[in-house]
């Protein structure tokens, strides 16, 4: 195979595989959870009613990026659906290049309780943590 058509293919985000119809993802996670946030976002969505937290980025805050998350009961069209350990999160379309490659933490301390980002793209943050420049 030309080094051209492996490229056709991988810009398609899958390659099939020898006799087998199966397909390989290329891309990195959009999103990842860690243990203490996969159980946060458990006890925060259960119900009757399937509850998803949508994760996007608003422009605001000193460095000019600041994370938004909400509840939804259901997905956007273009949302980037995370499923991980029981629990689906999606990212909003628009902040999924600010996030891509993010891991969503849940840490609790003796005056607070939240979700943190690891953000491999994030370049600086302001002094009171609040926002982000990538």
């Amino acid at each position: 195979m030309h080094f051209s058509a492996i490229l056709k293919q991988a810009a398609t985000n899958s390659i099939k595989t020898g006799n087998t119809s199966s397909r390989l993802r290329l891309r990195k996670a959009a999103l990842t959870l860690t243990p203490a946030a996969v159980s946060r976002l458990k006890a925060l969505t259960e119900g009757p009613t399937p509850q998803y937290l949508r994760v996007g980025v608003k422009q605001k805050g000193c460095s000019g990026n600041s994370y938004d998350l909400q509840f939804t009961d259901s997905k956007g069209k273009f949302d980037e659906i995370v499923n991980q350990d029981g629990v689906t999160v999606l990212v909003d379309s628009k902040a999924l290049i600010t996030v891509l490659g993010s891991e969503m933490d849940f840490v609790q301390d003796k005056l607070s309780e939240h979700f943190v980002f690891n953000n491999p793209n994030a370049k600086g943050t302001c002094g009171c943590g609040e926002s982000f420049a990538v």
